[in-house]
This record gives structure tokens, sequence and C-alpha cells, in this order.
């Protein structure tokens, strides 16, 4: 096999990572210590959090499942060679970095690659303008300050033009003017804020996807200085092929839910079952991410480069696909520390699943939370299911729209690689099996998420059938005592109300 260019291209290089704790970040750093093992320094941007210092926030990134394939046959000190944690934060003027480090910085890094964002639907105008909008600005002034800098690559998202149905790998115009909503943010309380938010907003859905937005022009302006790109992700979930299939630690999305149904507190979920989904592995985000600053920087790009890591027009997925299959997954895979026999179903609306929760969800939490009250345990569950429906309300719109993200030079970027990087940085999703990569979800899932190895399934299995036991008995019990109460309220003998069973079962059915 011929060696790879992508692989000669970053040997040597210093690299400059924010977001480097999260979902991506923490892939991407796996793949660069497997595949380029010549790298050279990589500066992670962490930021002191709960009381624990970066050194110690990088020790707990070691400690991540994903590094399990690199430390089988070398040390922690050997795979992590060269890998430096840096103070700071995106959300502080100047990164939040020491004089000393930026000095650092400025003199070493060749390649940046800024992931840090505020992913969170709910947050204010002053929190992502700050992070989103402003971190990015400030991620560009350290890049224009680095002296042998050879690419910036941006993670932006595919809903940051949601307010359109079909997009195209361009920039599109601002929404608003910069400078004007930051000059707004600064003047304005939280309270002012908040009320003109909706108007700021306009065709935007919420505050992430319009600093995101914004936040690509901030690239757009450095085009001519030095090499940009900008990778958009639609729904980032868990990896499809490497280094493990299936391996997660994101709970947003389809991985969250599956992490929840096999506990058996998650019963319901609002889906449109044959709406087309736009899902991305995690792995296939970070070969993206890593080609795309590739061809940047070969080709002296003087123009930002702007790729879809998307799927809804290359290997669409609609949960038709896979719905029958997805309780045999739960089964076959089941929890040993599951608290009720998992059964999941999809609802067609938010206020059917919110009718349904409030059988399904809301009454056996209060009761499984009082039980777990009364034997000194810290109930969960009804705080849980608040959480989910104060989510869907932000979510319904992305629940419940079909978009189209064109891919094309997504698509050439793959063609444009030689079949030593074509297998070694897959762009190609076409071959993707989404029942095979729900199977493998699903693993991932209850051994990264629930965090219950394999060697317990046989274990798993048997209270598996305990619980089907249990639930079916409930369910038996249930609808005879709803039989009963009928008979007793109408003056009915047993025999002849027999018909309310049926009936009952339809109706809870429906549920």
């Amino acid at each position: 096999m011929s060696s790879s260019e992508i692989v000669s291209f970053y040997t040597g290089k210093n690299f400059f990572i924010t977001g480097a704790s999260g979902f991506v970040g923490i892939c991407l750093l796996e793949k660069i210590l497997r595949v380029i093992p010549n790298h050279g320094q990589i500066y992670l941007l962490l930021r002191p959090k709960k009381g624990k210092a970066i050194n110690e926030r990088l020790e707990e990134i070691k400690k991540n499942q994903i590094f399990e394939k690199l430390l089988a046959n070398r040390s922690v000190e050997d795979v992590f060679r060269g890998v430096q944690a840096i103070a700071g934060d995106v959300g502080q003027d100047n990164l939040g970095i020491s004089p000393e480090d930026r000095r650092l910085l400025v003199e070493n890094v060749n390649v940046i690659i800024h992931s840090a964002a505020t992913l969170d639907f709910g947050d204010t105008l002053k929190t992502t303008v700050n992070i989103n909008l402003l971190g990015t600005r400030r991620i560009t002034q350290l890049a224009k300050e680095c002296r042998q800098l050879k690419v910036l690559t941006h993670v932006s998202s595919a809903y940051v033009n949601s307010y359109r149905l079909e997009c195209e790998e361009i920039i599109y115009d601002k929404p608003c003017d910069s400078e004007e909503l930051i000059s707004l943010v600064e003047k304005l309380s939280e309270a002012e804020l908040e009320k003109q938010t909706p108007e700021i907003l306009k065709d935007h859905p919420n505050t992430y996807t319009i600093t995101k937005h914004l936040a690509e022009h901030e690239i757009k302006n450095c085009e001519t200085i030095f090499p940009c790109t900008i990778v958009r992700p639609s729904m980032i979930i868990g990896a499809w092929k490497e280094p493990i299939p299936g391996w997660t630690i994101s709970k947003n999305g389809p991985q969250g839910f599956l992490m929840g149904a096999a506990k058996g507190v998650i019963r319901r979920l609002p889906v449109g079952k044959s709406l087309i989904y736009d899902y991305i592995p995690v792995d296939v985000v970070v070969n993206n991410l890593l080609a795309a600053g590739y061809s940047a920087a070969t080709h002296n790009a003087k123009q930002v480069e702007v790729y879809h890591c998307t799927s809804s027009t290359r290997n669409p997925f609609s949960w038709i696909l896979i719905e029958d299959r997805v309780n045999s997954f739960l089964h076959e895979y089941p929890l040993k520390s599951a608290v009720w026999y998992p059964y999941l179903k999809f609802l067609p609306s938010v206020t059917w699943y919110k009718i349904s929760a409030f059988f399904v969800h809301i009454l056996p939490a209060i009761l499984l939370d009082f039980v777990t009250r009364v034997a000194g345990g810290r109930p969960i569950l009804m705080k849980l299911h608040r959480n989910v429906n104060t989510s869907l309300d932000r979510l319904e719109k992305f629940i419940f729209t079909e978009w189209k993200f064109h891919a094309t030079k997504t698509t050439q970027l793959h063609k444009s690689l030689s079949k030593t990087d074509q297998e070694l940085f897959i762009l190609d999703i076409t071959t993707l099996v989404w029942l095979d990569y729900f199977k493998d979800l699903a693993v991932g899932a209850r051994v990264y998420l629930n965090r219950e190895p394999l060697k317990n399934l046989a274990g798993a299995k048997t209270k598996d059938n305990i619980l089907m036991i249990l639930h079916l008995a409930m369910q038996a019990a249930l609808f005879s005592l709803i039989w009963y109460l009928f008979a007793c309220i109408f003056g009915m003998k047993m025999s002849s109300s027999a018909f309310v069973v049926p009936i009952g079962y339809f109706v809870f059915s429906l549920l």
C-alpha cells in the first residue's frame, strides 16, 4: 500500500485543538495519535472545571475507553507523548491563555482545529455570542499571530442554515450585523435581551444556530490571510468503524434515548418515522476535519472551503428502516441495571408523546422515585423526564423537519484522495448499513454510556427474562383491576363485562 498523503502532510505538524474534551475532540485526538505516529506537539485548550486543574482533566481524557486499542501494547506515557494541556477558555478575552502559553502557541502551532462551542439550544444570546461568535473571533486572532500556521479548520454545523430546507456548501449571507449584535448583548440586561431575542433571531430557531452562522463569517474574514476550511456536521452519533464501532460519550440524539430505553425508563419517542433524519458517525466527522485541513493547506486555498459532513443526500436514514428491530437490539444486549422491561415505541407528535408519557413515564417515575426515597436512595426519574419534556419543546422543529444538505464538495474531496487515504480517512458513507450500524450503537450505549461490560451479558439476559415476566404480570393485574372496577361501577357481572379488557388494551396500545 502506498503511503498516505494526509499522514505525510500532518507528520511533524504541531496542533492546537479546542473542544478537546468533547465528543468530537476526544475522537479527533485518538485518530491523530493512532494514525499520525510522528505528529508534532498537540496542544489541547482545557479550562479548569469543577475544581479540577487542567492536568487532572487531561488525565481524565487519557482514561477514556476510546484509547483502549492504542494502550493495548503501549504505555500511557508513550501514547500521549507530546500531548500538552493549555489552560484557557474560548469564552474569555485572549482565550484566557497566559502570555507564556500564548507565545508558545504563536511560535509553534501549524494546525488549528476549532471545535469548542456551546451546543445548548436553550442558552441565552449572551452566552452563545460570547462562546460561539466571539470565541471563534478570538481563535482567528490567535491564528493571525501564529508564525507557522498552515491551516485553520473550523467545526460548524449543518444546522447553521436550518431556516433553509435545502442547503449548499456555501457560506450564506449574515442574518444580522455581528458588531451590532455584540454591542446589543453588551448593552442590554439579560431580561431585556431575552425579550428582544425572537426579533433578533428572525428565521433562526435558536441562539445556537444564529451565532454559529455568524461564526462562519469570522472564518471567512481570514480566507485571504491563511488557508481555512469549515466542516459542517449534522447530528453527530457514535462511531461507525473506528476505533471501536459504537463508541460514544455523547448522550444527545439516538444514543441518548437508546441509553434510557435500555434502562426501561424511556418507553416512548416522538419521531416522524418516514422523515429523513440526518445522522453522521463521529469517526466520519473526524476524517472530514483532517482531510479538509489537508486539502485547504496543500492547495493554499485563498477562499474558505466548506464541506457538509452529512448523510441526507448520500445515504438517507429514516426510522422506518429499523423500527421493527430497535426493541430486539435492546433485548439482545440488555442491561443488568435495567429498572423495568425495555420497550420503545415511536409516536407521531410531541403532543401525543406528552399524553402517553404521563402514563408510561411520569406515573411510574413518581412511584419508583418514592420507593427509592424510602430506601434511602436519590430519586432521579422525575427530574430526568422533566428535562426530557423541556428539551422536546426546543427540539420539536428539529424532530419533525426534513432537511436536505447537499454534500457535493465532500464527495469531490473523497474522490480527490489517494486510494490509501480513502481507506484511512473514510468519507464515503454509501456503504454504511443503518441496521447494522444501530445494532453497534445499541452495544455502544450499553458499554460506554450505561457502563456495563459485555462480560455481564449472561446475567443481564437472565434479569431481562425476569423483568419480562414481571411486566406481563403487571399488565395482567392492571387490566384485571380495570375489568373488576368497571364491573363494580356499572353493576355488571364479570363475565358480561369482559369486553372491557380488549377495549382497554386497544386504548392503551395507542399511548
